[in-house]
C-alpha cells in the first residue's frame, strides 16, 4: 500500500514538475518529463500566473474606457494551458504530441482562452488544427473580441466554429467596450447590425447592472461609445428596437411619473435611451435625430417631456434646436393637459427650468386644472425654481380653475416666509414681479398683506403703484392692512395719501375691516396721529366726525382750529356733538359745546343731541352736560317771558329778559328791574296761589325767582321744558356768580 501512495506522490510531484518546466519554456526539461511513463500530461496543478485583464471602467455622461491590466493569479493550471498562456509553441506542440487535452476546460478557460487572451496568434493556430472543441473556440472568440484583438477575432471568425448567438454577442459587448475594430469585423463577418442578445449592461448614471435583451446601438448608447453609435447607424442599425432600460414609469390615464428604477419601466426606443443615458457631449443624441423625429412620441408624451422628466437640461437644448415643440401638450387619457415646464415645475429640476425658458417658453401657460408652473413651484415646495421663474418674468396675476392666484397658494405653503423673503428681496433690488392685472395682484397689496414696511416703502418710492387700486373683491392695500393689523403698514398707506373711504363688494371700509377684525381701536389711532401730524387729508372724510367718535378732545381741538365746521353733517346725518354723544365722550361734548356747537338741530330722523343722549344708556351725565349749556346759554342770551306783577294780583306781561354773568338778572334799566339772584324754583308759591285765586297758578311754565333781598318774582315761560332750562340756567349763572365773588373777596 505505501509503495502505491508513494509511486502516486512521486506522479504528482512529476506532473507538477511538468507544468514549471512549461511556463517557464524549459524544452530540455519538458521532453525529459515526458520521457518518463508515470507522468500525467494532463494534471491541474497550481502555480502563480501573471494573466492579461481587459475590463470596463465606467464614467458617468462619458464613453466607458477599456483597461488593460496585468494581475497576479494562483490558479488551477495544466501543462498545456500555461504553455499557451507563455506562448511557448514548441512546447505547445509536445505536450499535444505526448496527449495533452485541447480542450480540457479550467478555471480560466481553455488552453485556447489563454493563447488568445495573451495574444499568441501562432499558439492558438496550433490548438485550433489540434481540435479545439466549439465551445472552446466560441470562448477564445469572445475573449478576442471583448480584449480588441481584431487579428485573432478575424482568424478565429474565420474558422467558422462560432453560433450565431454567440457572434451576436460579441458584436454587442464589443459596442459597449465601444471597440469599433472588432463591430465592423463581425458586422463584415456577415452578424446582423440589428440582432438581438441577453447582455450585461451597467451605468452609474442612472445606475443600471441588469441583462436585458438589446441591440448592438443600444449597448453602445448605454455606455455612451459614440464612435460606435456612429457606425452601427452607417452599418443600417435601426433605432425603433425596443428596451426595456427606462428608470421613470409613466401613468398615460393620469400623467402621474414615478421613478421605478432602472430597467423596470415601460420599454423605449434607441433615442429615448440616448436621453436618458446621456452621453455629455450630446453627441449621440444628434446623430439619432438624423434619423429620428425630435418630436417622436411614446403614450401620449415626447420626447422633450422624457428629457425633462429625466431633469436633463442639456438633452431639452439639442432637442429644441432640433426642432421639438417645447409648448407640446401631454394629453392624458382622464383629461389631463401639461406642457414640459410644468413637468420640470413640478419636479423641481432648476436647470431644465431655466433651458425651457432661455428657450422661449410660454411661462405662464396652464395645465388642465389652470395652473402655471409657478404655482407648480409653490404647490411643491420648490423655492429656487419659483425664483428663476420670478426672475424670468413669470405672471403673478393668472388665477387657476379655483380660483387661486399664487400669492393665495402661499397660504398653504411650507416654505411660504422663504417664498415671501425670494419676492421681498426682488423688490428691494429694484427688480419688477409682472402682474398682467394688478386687481388681481400688485405687490403693494401683497406687502400690506404681510406687513413688510421696508418693502412698502420701497414700492411708494417707485410710484409705480395707485395707491388705491383696488383688487378683484375690491380690497385696498390699506384696507388689507387694516384688516390684518399691520398698523406700520397701515400708517404708511394712509400717509402716502390711501384712502378709507372706499368700499369693498360687501360694502365695507378700511375701519369697517379692522372692527370686523379686532383692530380698530390702533387703526383709529394711527389715524388720529396722522390727523393731529397734518398728514391725512382725504377729500370727503370728515375728520372733525371722526375725532369726536373716538372722544380725541386733542384732535378736536386742532381741527376746530384749522378751520372745520363744526355744525357740519356726516353721511349718516349727523354732528359732531351728536357723534360725541352717541359714543358718551363727555369732555367731547363739553369741548364741542364751548366751542359753539349747536344743541338744538336734528336730523332727518328728528335726532338731537339731547334725544341721543336721553336714548343713550349711558347718557345721564352727557344729558346734564347738555342741559346745562342750554340753560346757560338761554339765560344768558334775551328771552321773552310772560312776567307776573305783585306776587300775582297784578296783570300778566312779556318781557324781554336777561341773565348777566354776574349774577343779575334784568328786564329793564330800573334797578327793581335789575335784582341779583338767589336762587329760583320752578312752580308758584304760596301766596303767588292764594293771590290768583288758583286761576292759572298750576301752569308748568310758571317759575318763581328769589333774590338776595329775599323778594319773589313770577316768571312764565311757553312750555315746562323752557321753565326748566330758565331755572337751572339762573342757579347755574348765580352759583357761578358767587364762586367768583368768594375767589375775589379771598
Amino acid at each position: 500500500m505505501s509503495q502505491v501512495l508513494g509511486t502516486e506522490e512521486e506522479e504528482q510531484a512529476l506532473s507538477q514538475k511538468l507544468i514549471e518546466a512549461a511556463l517557464n519554456g524549459d524544452e530540455e526539461l519538458v521532453d525529459e518529463i515526458l520521457a518518463n511513463s508515470i507522468v500525467d500530461v494532463n494534471f491541474i496543478g497550481t502555480v502563480n500566473l501573471i494573466i492579461k485583464q481587459t475590463h470596463s471602467f465606467q464614467h458617468e455622461e462619458s464613453a466607458d474606457e477599456l483597461k488593460v491590466d496585468h494581475v497576479e493569479y494562483k490558479t488551477d493550471v495544466t501543462a498545456l494551458f500555461v504553455a499557451a498562456h507563455a506562448g511557448h509553441m514548441n512546447i505547445v506542440k509536445k505536450l499535444l504530441t505526448a496527449g495533452a487535452d485541447v480542450n480540457q476546460k479550467l478555471f480560466r478557460g481553455f488552453a485556447i482562452t489563454a493563447a488568445t487572451r495573451q495574444g499568441h496568434y501562432e499558439v492558438l493556430n496550433i490548438l485550433l488544427k489540434a481540435g479545439s472543441s466549439q465551445p472552446a473556440c466560441e470562448e477564445a472568440l469572445l475573449e478576442a473580441c471583448l480584449s480588441g484583438q481584431v487579428k485573432m477575432a478575424e482568424f478565429l471568425i474565420n474558422w467558422e466554429m462560432a453560433r450565431s448567438e454567440v457572434l451576436t454577442s460579441a458584436l454587442i459587448r464589443a459596442s459597449s467596450r465601444g471597440l469599433v475594430g472588432i463591430v465592423e469585423l463581425l458586422i463584415k463577418s456577415g452578424v446582423d447590425v440589428n440582432s438581438m442578445h441577453r447582455v450585461l449592461l451597467c451605468s452609474i448614471k442612472p445606475a443600471l447592472h441588469t441583462s436585458v435583451d438589446c441591440t448592438a446601438l443600444v449597448a453602445a448608447i448605454v455606455c455612451r461609445q459614440s464612435s460606435v453609435v456612429k457606425y452601427l447607424l452607417g452599418a443600417g442599425a435601426k433605432a425603433d428596437c425596443e428596451v426595456r432600460l427606462g428608470a421613470w414609469s409613466w401613468d398615460s390615464s393620469s400623467g402621474e411619473v414615478l421613478r421605478v428604477g432602472a430597467g423596470m419601466a415601460e420599454p423605449y426606443t434607441a433615442i429615448w435611451c440616448a436621453v436618458e443615458y446621456w452621453e455629455a457631449t450630446g453627441t449621440i443624441l444628434r446623430m439619432l435625430l438624423e434619423h429620428v423625429s425630435a418630436n417622436s412620441l411614446q403614450m401620449g408624451r415626447s420626447l422633450l417631456c422624457h428629457a425633462v422628466l429625466c431633469g436633463n437640461a442639456s438633452a431639452v437644448q439639442v432637442l429644441v434646436e432640433a426642432g421639438a415643440d417645447i409648448e407640446f401638450r401631454v394629453c392624458t387619457t382622464d383629461g389631463g393637459q401639461f406642457r414640459p415646464l410644468h413637468l420640470a415645475a413640478k419636479c423641481g429640476f432648476l436647470s431644465v427650468i431655466k433651458m425651457l425658458v432661455e428657450k422661449g417658453c410660454d411661462m405662464n401657460a396652464m395645465t388642465n386644472a389652470g395652473e402655471t408652473a409657478l404655482m407648480l413651484c409653490v404647490l411643491f415646495a420648490h423655492v429656487e425654481c419659483f425664483r428663476e421663474l420670478l426672475i424670468a418674468g413669470a405672471d403673478f396675476a393668472s388665477i387657476n380653475k379655483n380660483g387661486q392666484t399664487v400669492a393665495d397658494l402661499l397660504d398653504s405653503c411650507p416654505h411660504q416666509v422663504t417664498i415671501c423673503e425670494l419676492m421681498w428681496d426682488a423688490i428691494l433690488a429694484g427688480r419688477d414681479i409682472f402682474s398682467s392685472d394688478l386687481h388681481v395682484f400688485s405687490t403693494l397689496q401683497f406687502a400690506a398683506r404681510h406687513g413688510n414696511i421696508e418693502v412698502i416703502k420701497k414700492i411708494l418710492e417707485q410710484k409705480k403703484f395707485d395707491v388705491n387700486l383696488q383688487d378683484t373683491s375690491g380690497f385696498t392695500p390699506a384696507m388689507v392692512a387694516a384688516q390684518e393689523g399691520h398698523m406700520e403698514a397701515f400708517r404708511l398707506l394712509l400717509h402716502a395719501g390711501a384712502s378709507i373711504g372706499l368700499k369693498n363688494e360687501r360694502g365695507e371700509t378700511a375701519l369697517m375691516l379692522a372692527d370686523k377684525s379686532g383692530n380698530k381701536d390702533e387703526c383709529e389711532r394711527v389715524l388720529l396721529d396722522l390727523i393731529l401730524e397734518n398728514n391725512f387729508k382725504e377729500r370727503g372724510f370728515n375728520t372733525l366726525h371722526f375725532a369726536a367718535m373716538r372722544g380725541n378732545c386733542e384732535a378736536l381741538a386742532y381741527l376746530l382750529k384749522q378751520g372745520c365746521s363744526i355744525n357740519s353733517w356726516n353721511d349718516e346725518d349727523y354732528t359732531a356733538l351728536m357723534i360725541s354723544v352717541k359714543e358718551s365722550h363727555v369732555e367731547a361734548c363739553k369741548l364741542l359745546l364751548s366751542q359753539g356747537a349747536d344743541c338744538y338741530l336734528a336730523n332727518c330722523r328728528g335726532d338731537t343731541a339731547l334725544s341721543l343722549a336721553r336714548k343713550t344708556a349711558s347718557g345721564k351725565v352727557i344729558e346734564e352736560v347738555l342741559l346745562d349749556h342750554m340753560a346757560k346759554k338761554l339765560v344768558l342770551t334775551e328771552g321773552q317771558l310772560t312776567k307776573h306783577t305783585r306776587q300775582g294780583k297784578g296783570k300778566p306781561h312779556i318781557k324781554v329778559v336777561k341773565m348777566l354773568k354776574s349774577g343779575v338778572l334784568k328786564w329793564g334799566e330800573s334797578k327793581r328791574r335789575n335784582v341779583i339772584c338767589k336762587e329760583a324754583n320752578l312752580g308758584s308759591s304760596p301766596i303767588f296761589q292764594r293771590n290768583r285765586n288758583n286761576r292759572d297758578a298750576g301752569n308748568p311754565g310758571i317759575f318763581r325767582v328769589v333774590t338776595t333781598s329775599e323778594r319773589e318774582i313770577h316768571f312764565e315761560a311757553t312750555v315746562l321744558f323752557i321753565a326748566e332750562l330758565w331755572v337751572r340756567g339762573i342757579n347755574l349763572v348765580t352759583s357761578e356768580a358767587l364762586g367768583a365773588n368768594t375767589v375775589a373777596n379771598t
